[in-house]
Parts: C-alpha cells; sequence; structure tokens
C-alpha cells in the first residue's frame, strides 16, 4: 500500500476505500452487504402509476369509509376537562337532570400511566357515546379539596358517578389494555 493525499483514494471493483494514519486502501466488502456500495446510477429506478388516472377509485373508496364512520359514530371522544368545583357540580347536576353516568378520570400530567391511558380511555367513550359521558380531571389544576371530596388517592383514577355520588372506582396502576376491560365491566355493572 503507498501512502496518500487525504483527498486520494483508489476503489477496487466490490470494495470501498480505507483510510488508516495517513494510508488509503481497499477492503473487501462481504457479498451480503456488497448492494450497498453499488453507485446510485445501478440503482432501479422505482416508477408510480400516474395519479389522477387511480384517483378516482381511491376517492370514492374514502367517501365510502366516511360515510360508515358517520353511521358508526365517533371513532373517539375528547374527555371533558373539569378545572374547579363548579364545573364538577354543574358536570353532576347536568348528568342527574338527563339520568345519566359520568365517568371521571382523575389524571396528572406528570403520570406516565394516566398518559398512556387517556386516549383509551378516548376511544372508550366513543363506544359509549351518548348514553354515558368522559370527563378529565387534573389533580394538579384543581383545588385539594375536590381531590379529597371524590376520594382520590391515586392515579390514575377513573370513577362511575351517579345521581351525584360516587359509585364504582377502577385505580389504574396496571397495563392499560386490563384498565379498559375493568371500566368497561364497572359501566356494564351500572346500566
Amino acid at each position: 500500500m503507498a501512502t496518500a493525499p487525504a483527498h486520494a483514494g483508489a476503489v477496487a471493483a466490490g470494495g470501498e476505500a480505507v483510510m488508516s494514519h495517513g494510508r488509503v486502501g481497499t477492503r473487501r466488502i462481504p457479498p451480503r452487504l456488497g448492494f450497498l456500495s453499488k453507485p446510485s446510477s445501478r440503482w432501479a429506478a422505482i416508477s408510480l402509476p400516474p395519479g389522477p388516472r387511480h384517483a378516482a377509485p381511491a376517492a370514492a373508496a374514502a367517501k365510502e369509509r366516511v360515510a360508515d364512520e358517520e353511521d358508526e359514530g365517533p371513532a373517539w371522544v375528547e374527555l371533558d376537562p373539569i378545572a374547579s368545583e363548579q364545573q364538577l357540580d354543574r358536570a353532576l347536576a347536568e348528568a342527574q337532570q338527563l339520568d345519566l353516568p359520568i365517568v371521571l378520570l382523575w389524571m396528572a400530567s406528570w403520570c406516565r400511566k394516566c398518559i398512556y391511558l387517556k386516549p383509551k380511555l378516548e376511544k372508550l367513550a366513543a363506544e359509549y357515546h351518548p348514553r354515558i359521558r368522559f370527563y378529565c380531571v387534573d389533580v394538579n389544576a384543581v383545588p385539594q379539596k375536590l381531590v379529597n371530596r371524590a376520594g382520590v388517592t391515586k392515579m390514575p383514577s377513573i370513577q362511575l358517578w351517579s345521581d351525584s355520588q360516587k359509585q364504582d372506582e377502577v385505580i389504574g396502576g396496571h397495563k392499560s389494555w386490563l384498565v379498559i376491560d375493568d371500566v368497561r365491566r364497572m359501566i356494564e355493572r351500572e346500566e
């Protein structure tokens, strides 16, 4: 091997230039990785069919999916936030007037399990929409008096309230799919 400046180098067939302590040499690339060393001009070009010709069936399928979703209801329902004791009292009074139970998710913004659980509860809320209303309470954003009133000691806590009284509770300290199953059973016992 000859010494050469850093910018000089020769590449042998099937190898790559290697510079080590001012010397340039070639190193054989294993056959299973040979495709990585091929110049870009040798790469096969991928051609896609023109878009407008195939857009009509795709658009029709998309419209059909949207129509199906409208018939089934929403895929998820955002949990309404409760930030004060007055909001909770208002939600409970409205639910009692309509004779509907409500589900409260007691969570904290720093709680990882709470964050993972919330989207799954939003999907569950879509299944029971509009028969049951789902709300979310951030324990760090409400007065401690409200947290004590609900008897929340661990997070995430999912509570079922009916007639302005707590009827049942699930503590979500395990896998989210297990918590969702427990919440579903809790709701079905109430209905």
